[in-house]
């Protein structure tokens, strides 16, 4: 067995939820309810929140605001500041707005989050509708935030940043914020009313700050605990390697990430997304009998082709992600049951996370012989749980994973194995997750 260490991980803002054992070792009713409509239902009123989209808007930052205050029962309206509700966003990945930017402009929101990516946020900031909603927000003293390059590109370009006393964003836009602001280089930064962040690699605890500031600390522990996130920060983090074997190509990678109604959102996006800017051809699939399908926290996503067509392709990699009605719509799918069964008889790359490896994988005989983890509350259908304490695990030509909160290292490790790991290290930079 060798434990490889990936990537140090930064100190998180110091307002942050930082204990979540007592969430993260909840009962097994309770973790499955995070699987569940249930999960977002709350005795709170509900919070009106306001996430709006554009062409080039960074996929990662944008699902993953839109999952977690979903979770912890916030009414999120996705609005997209383009003329058609169909947004293609960085990276290829194709998201469906619930509404146009105009169609929500008399309305009145408890939060309001931009998210990053170019020239998504250039979008955003010159959409004048937009910009009159988010000052009316500001002006009455409501909460508003931003991610990457949103609160340079579009909170500072409207002088929403002005007289802050701390604000960060991406890295390379740290010296266009406003210059009477304090910038910091938190991963997450509360001033107030307005939140900001970093990047995608930060996006998580981003968006768990935000349900701390809607509905307080009971609730962002409550919703992070059933999402796997890592409980320290600041310390390395490893993925476990068992019989270890090459992953390498001469030629393009091609992979296949097949979707569903009920997919988890947020672990198909950040697979797609990570395997793509690190040069893979990664192929979106749908089971469904449409190109569009609606996610776990109903997030629309719209794929490449239906998996009709994906069958007639050779992959060298196809990687499931979660989400309990996914997972159990994939397991129903004869098709992608019998490309799975090829691709590992013939020795090829293949892998699952949060519900997948227990629901799909190993109901289908395709964990035998291997080691495997899956979500915690649903490890006891694994047959051999003793890996199952890890967040990524690779066992041979086999990689699984636990839930949302471990699909960025879950990428990585892919990145890794295939292409080195100083080319792991230099996307998670990129990403801002070191």
């Amino acid at each position: 067995m060798a434990t490889r260490h990936l990537l140090p991980l930064p100190f998180v803002y110091k307002t942050l939820p930082r204990s979540r054992s007592k969430s993260t070792t909840t009962a097994l009713g309770r973790a499955l309810r995070s699987f569940s409509s249930s999960t977002m239902a709350s005795s709170l009123p509900p919070k009106k929140v306001l996430v709006p989209i554009a062409h080039g808007t960074e996929p990662i930052e944008a699902v993953i605001t839109i999952d977690v205050l979903r979770r912890a029962g916030a009414d999120v309206t996705v609005a997209s500041a383009e003329k058609d509700i169909r947004v293609d966003a960085c990276w290829g990945v194709k998201v469906v707005a619930d509404a146009l930017i105009s169609d929500v402009a008399s309305t009145t929101f408890d939060l309001i989050s931009l998210p990053g990516g170019l020239p998504g946020s250039e979008t955003l900031r010159d959409c004048r509708e937009l910009e009159s909603i988010v000052k009316k927000q500001a002006e009455g003293g409501g909460l508003y935030a931003a991610i990457c390059a949103a609160p340079a590109v579009a909170l500072g370009s409207w002088g929403l940043l002005k007289g802050l006393k701390q604000a960060t964003c991406y890295p390379s836009f740290i010296e266009k914020l406003p210059s009477d602001a304090i910038l910091v280089e938190s991963r997450v930064q509360i001033d107030g009313q307005v939140v900001t962040s970093r990047g995608p690699g930060t996006a998580l605890e981003y968006s768990v700050a935000l349900v701390e500031k809607l509905y307080g600390k009971e609730k962002a522990d409550e919703v992070a605990g059933p999402m796997v996130l890592r409980d320290q920060h600041g310390v390395e983090f490893s993925f476990t390697e068992i019989n270890p074997i090459p992953w390498k190509f001469d030629s393009s990678l091609q992979i296949l990430v097949p979707i569903a109604n009920g997919t988890e959102e947020m672990e198909a996006t950040m697979i797609i997304d990570i395997l793509r800017r690190a040069k893979a051809n990664v192929v979106v699939a749908s089971v469904e009998d449409k190109l569009e399908i609606v996610a776990s926290r109903k997030v629309k996503l719209t794929a490449d082709m239906l998996l009709d067509e994906a069958v007639k392709l050779q992959y060298d990699l196809i990687l499931l992600p979660g989400g309990l009605p996914g997972a159990q719509a994939f397991s129903n799918s004869e098709k992608l049951i019998d490309l799975l069964r090829k691709q590992a008889e013939s020795g090829k790359l293949y892998g699952a996370i949060c519900a997948s490896p227990a629901i799909v994988l190993e109901a289908h005989g395709l964990l035998k012989g291997k080691k495997a983890t899956a979500y915690p509350a649903l490890c006891h259908k694994l047959t051999d749980q003793s890996y199952s304490e890890n967040r990524v695990l690779v066992d041979g030509n086999l990689i699984t994973s636990r839930g949302p909160g471990t699909s960025m290292e879950f990428a990585l490790a892919i990145v890794e194995k295939i292409f080195g790991r100083q080319n792991a290290l230099d996307l998670a930079k990129t990403l801002v997750f070191i």
